[in-house]
C-alpha cells in the first residue's frame, strides 16, 4: 500500500475514477493531479501496480462486511467460512464498477486478479487462510488432510471460477452455484447450519 502523501493523493483520485466505472488513464490522471507522467509513475508505479492496489483496497471492505454478516447470524466453523465466501463472491458479482472493469479490460483483469503476476490473489489467499486458521484455532473446524493455506487456495479458486465464469467457462456468474460449491467442499455440519442467505438483490 502507498504511504507518501503524493502517492495517496494519486491513488485516491484513481480509485474514484475506477468506482465511477471509468478507465484509469495514467496520462489523464497525471494531468488531473497537475504533474508529469514521470512523477506519477515514481509515486504509484505502473498502471498494473496502481490497479492492483485499487482492486485490493475495494476487496478488503467487501471481505470485512462479509465477515461481519457471518458473525451477525452466529455461524461458526465450516458454516462461517462458507458464509464469508458466499457473501464476498456474491457482492463482487453484483458490484457494477467491478463488472465494468472485467468487461472493459478482461485480459488485464484476469492477469491482475487470478495469476501470480499481481499480488491481489496472494493477499486474498492470505485472508482466507487466516479465516480458516481462526476457525481451526477455535476448535470449530479442521481443514485436514489439507493445510489451512492449501484449503484457502482451493476456496479462492472456487470463488474465482464463479466470479469470472464468463471468461473462464463462458457461463454467467452465479452466486447460488458458488455457495453450493463452497458447501460441497467444506461440508458444514447440520448442527452448525446457518439460515439461507437472502436473495442477492436484498443483500
Amino acid at each position: 500500500m502507498y504511504t507518501s502523501d503524493s502517492a495517496l493523493r494519486a491513488f485516491r483520485e484513481a480509485r474514484h475514477t475506477f468506482i465511477d466505472g471509468a478507465r484509469i488513464d495514467m496520462g489523464a490522471l497525471a494531468a488531473a493531479l497537475g504533474v508529469d507522467r514521470t512523477s506519477l509513475f515514481r509515486w504509484v508505479g505502473n498502471r498494473d501496480r496502481l490497479l492492483s492496489e485499487i482492486l485490493w483496497s475495494l476487496a478488503v471492505p467487501t471481505l470485512d462486511r462479509a465477515s461481519r454478516a457471518a458473525d451477525t447470524i452466529g455461524s461458526t466453523g465450516a458454516a462461517r467460512i462458507v458464509d464469508v465466501l458466499d457473501r464476498f463472491t456474491a457482492d463482487l458479482i453484483d458490484a457494477t464498477y467491478f463488472r465494468a472493469f472485467l468487461t472493459r479490460e478482461p485480459a488485464r483483469a484476469m492477469r491482475l486478479l487470478t495469476t501470480s503476476e499481481s499480488d491481489v490473489q496472494s493477499r486474498f489467499v492470505d485472508r482466507i487462510t487466516a479465516l480458516v486458521v481462526e476457525e481451526q484455532s477455535s476448535g470449530e473446524f479442521d481443514p485436514a488432510p489439507l493445510s489451512a493455506e492449501e484449503l484457502a487456495r482451493l476456496l479462492v479458486r472456487i470463488s474465482e471460477s464463479f466470479t469470472y465464469a464468463e471468461f473462464i467457462s463462458g457461463e454467467a456468474p452465479d452466486p447460488v452455484r458458488a455457495r453450493a460449491a463452497f458447501e460441497y467442499v467444506l461440508r458444514p455440519a447440520a448442527d452448525h447450519a446457518t439460515p439461507a442467505p437472502p436473495p442477492i438483490g436484498d443483500r
